[in-house]
């Protein structure tokens, strides 16, 4: 093993630890960077379990300054029935994601997830109707299915993560990303 990734496996095995612990643990790379693990929980999430696999997966390949991964609950994942998708974040890289499963029924869930995700990582919303853009969220439509942060929105999030240091990103609960799902009602 390459002193490299052994460092990233030390790092992931210390970040279980410390999230046990309600930390939240930093890996030491050189100087140019820092790279945070972000550590989710999927025990709750249900049918959506597959998608917060995914939507990790595309922040890792999108990104430089995280590594997500199932090693503690800092994030957790759930899923609703109605009421509508949204995120919760208590601090960068903290927080909740809630998947409604009739919305995910209408709009492609591994884009919902990802999004969603997008808020735990510090992103807003950018309801501009454009299916490039992660954070447009449902106002691209149903049709939308990319699932992929633009190269903005990725390297605001490199830029949220870039020091050690916790940035100023406030808590707060992202919804109304998706529009109601017609069978359950607008009026919410």
């Amino acid at each position: 093993m390459r002193l490299p990734k052994l460092s990233r496996v030390l790092a992931a095995l210390a970040a279980t630890t410390m999230a046990a612990f309600g930390a939240v643990a930093v890996e030491a790379t050189p100087a140019s960077a820092a790279i945070r693990n972000v550590c989710y929980n999927t025990s709750q999430a249900g049918p959506f379990a597959s998608y917060a696999n995914q939507a990790a997966t595309i922040w890792n390949n999108y990104t430089a300054n995280i590594n997500m991964a199932q090693c503690g609950s800092n994030l957790m994942i759930y899923y609703t029935y109605g009421g509508g998708s949204y995120a919760q974040r208590t601090s960068l890289g903290n927080g909740r994601v809630v998947i409604d499963y009739y919305q995910a029924q209408q709009y492609s869930p591994l884009r919902i997830m990802t999004h969603e995700i997008g808020h735990i990582l510090g992103l807003p919303d950018n309801y501009n109707g454009n299916c490039a853009i992660l954070m447009s969220g449902g106002s691209a439509g149903t049709s939308c299915t990319n699932p992929y942060p633009s190269s903005a929105e990725a390297a605001q999030v490199d830029r949220n993560f870039a020091s050690t240091v916790r940035t100023a990103a406030t808590s707060g609960v992202f919804s109304g990303s998706w529009p109601a799902p017609a069978a359950v009602g607008a009026n919410r």
